[in-house]
């Protein structure tokens, strides 16, 4: 057979390949087996080629197991087709195969069989290929380290992947984004950011794997002016269009307590996909603008794309933040009957919180016995929360015995169950709770607020007295006191359970976080601006009240994210109707 009759062949296969058109790949290769080229070498790897890229990785098998010699290329397109569609102990066995064959290998061999052990969590496996690796004198390998840092990070063991990165000479666009998407996912945002300036100083090219990642390193930290830097970079380097950056914009201008300018980034995207239509509804819903989030739901569909088991959160969200009991199973029952969406435990936690809220207390608690799953804390912490707003003594000592079973060291619990006694003059309650919680070693984490002012974050713990403005701070605060007073505000010591004087009490409430952290934003903040505070936990019911006055006093719009939700404070009025 001639030499140029061959060569033509294997091109057909290659452009076979490239089209990924398997009907025609067969077809050569009944050619090349009626004119017995099928063991030779060449041709098999290209026809391996042809059917990997098809899809069809049965076939590609049986041409590498017929084949009388493999070379390099054969193992590594086998591997690595293996570990690129999800068939990772495929790819751990071939390996084990090569090596018992005494076959050579390559760095591509060994970052391939590193991906495909991610995908089965095999970290002993990594560890042992990483070992490989280095007595192979191949983990300097920008693809090999690479593969293995982000191994690492996807396994949670980040200072692993650090350790990798750290020591490779040579590192990619791929390696920087790997790294930075590792220490997002697990949510050490500051390291995200850190990492992300030191790859701008060295210049490195942006990807919109490192910059979506950035901006939700930035969502996590509630940083607003980092976010609008990230975004800036964004809108020069041309990645606005990108779908997955625009969504990650959305969803961090949502996280960051603005949500009219995710609304703004949400318009400006011309191909929105269930993803970005997503994190629009899902920022309405966070910030209880629920008219809004249906109009989206709505809106969406008559664009033509179908909701997703995410899309209805969203929708459920929004409704259990208004108490919009008729709304949300409608929600419920269209997810069902009309998309076929099979209810998960988020969604049955979401009509738990839309029913209480409504004070169907009852109604709620039995939605959490008939569902087929087992009660969650927060179902359990939300049904507490609305038998404090709607006084269910019985259903609340339920909620609490099995959030102390549940969280046995959350402080949270049981002064929200004092606090349920306490209204219902339950007395003798009030201080066993009181008792238990000096007696035992319960987690009462500390409050904590924090505040940006020209890009820097100012950090304010209760009672705080570092800060270099401390007593400018509570100077302000004292003299804003004063004026709420006025407004009618009254100190709400029901709120602070522990043992001490009325004085003290007041005097300790006086001093949260948030109060400072306010009274800070009020002295340096320009008087149009929003005052926007983020705390690390569910904000008390006496700040929350002194928040209301404080925007009629001073005339100003103060946003406040707790744990739970975001509070949006105007004219003596917050978002949330006073139930959170």
């Amino acid at each position: 057979m001639s030499t140029t009759w061959v060569s033509y062949l294997h091109a057909v296969l290659q452009l076979c390949a490239r089209n990924k058109a398997a009907i025609q790949g067969k077809a050569c290769h009944a050619r090349a087996i009626r004119f017995g080229l099928q063991e030779e070498t060449r041709t098999s790897n290209i026809l391996i080629n042809v059917y990997c890229k098809s899809g069809l990785l049965s076939n590609a098998r049986k041409v590498f197991d017929g084949m009388p010699a493999r070379s390099l290329v054969s193992w590594n397109t086998l591997i690595g087709s293996y570990a690129q569609n999800g068939e990772a102990h495929e790819a751990l066995s071939l390996f084990k195969l090569m090596q018992r064959n005494g076959s050579s290998f390559s760095e591509f061999t060994i970052s391939s069989v590193v991906c495909a052990s991610v995908a089965i969590c095999a970290v002993f496996v990594c560890k042992q290929l990483h070992g490989f690796a280095v007595k192979a004198a191949v983990d300097s390998n920008v693809f090999v380290g690479t593969a293995l840092a982000d191994v690492y990070a996807k396994s949670g063991l980040v200072k692993e992947a650090s350790r990798v990165f750290e020591s490779m000479q040579e590192r990619s666009v791929v390696t920087w984004s790997c790294m930075v998407v590792g220490y997002v996912q697990n949510e050490l945002f500051e390291d995200a950011l850190l990492l992300f300036h030191r790859a701008q100083k060295m210049e490195v090219e942006h990807d919109h794997f490192i910059l979506s990642s950035i901006i939700c390193g930035c969502a996590g930290l509630a940083a607003l002016i980092e976010g609008k830097q990230v975004h800036a970079i964004i809108s020069k380097t041309g990645f606005c269009s990108n779908i997955f950056v625009a969504s990650s914009l959305i969803d961090m201008y949502a996280k960051c307590g603005s949500v009219e300018e995710a609304y703004t980034v949400f318009l400006n995207v011309e191909d929105k996909n269930v993803v970005s239509w997503n994190a629009m509804i899902s920022g309405f819903a966070k910030h209880a603008r629920a008219l809004e989030a249906m109009i989206s739901f709505e809106k969406m569909q008559q664009m033509g794309l179908y909701p997703n088991e995410v899309t209805y959160i969203s929708a459920l969200s929004a409704c259990s933040h208004m108490g919009l009991v008729d709304e949300a199973k409608s929600y419920f029952d269209l997810m069902i009957t009309k998309h076929n969406i099979p209810p998960n435990v988020i969604h049955y936690s979401c009509m738990v919180d839309t029913l209480g809220r409504a004070g169907m207390i009852s109604e709620a608690y039995d939605l959490t016995q008939r569902m087929p799953f087992v009660a969650t804390a927060s179902m359990w912490g939300s049904l507490l929360a609305c038998c404090r707003f709607h006084g269910n003594l019985e259903i609340a000592e339920i909620a609490a015995k099995h959030l102390f079973e549940m969280e046995p060291d959350n402080a949270g619990n049981y002064i929200l169950l004092s606090n349920i006694y306490a209204a219902n003059k339950k007395w003798e309650e009030v201080v066993r709770a009181r008792k238990f919680l000096k007696e035992n070693v319960v987690k009462n984490e500390k409050g904590k607020s924090w505040i940006a002012v020209k890009d820097k974050v100012h950090k304010f713990m209760v009672g705080e007295i570092n800060h270099s403005r401390i007593a400018e701070i509570y100077s302000k605060l004292d003299s804003l006191v004063e004026e709420v007073k006025i407004l009618g505000y009254k100190v709400e010591t029901e709120h602070e359970l522990h043992d001490v004087e009325e004085s003290r009490k007041q005097e300790l409430l006086k001093h949260h976080s948030e109060k400072l952290a306010l009274s800070f934003g009020l002295l340096s903040l320009p008087a149009s601006a929003p005052i926007r505070i983020m705390k690390n936990l569910r904000i008390c019911g006496d700040c929350h009240s002194f928040m209301k006055h404080a925007s009629s006093s001073t005339q100003r719009e103060i946003i406040v994210r707790d744990i739970n939700r975001f509070h949006h404070f105007r004219k003596g009025r917050c978002s949330c109707s006073d139930f959170w």
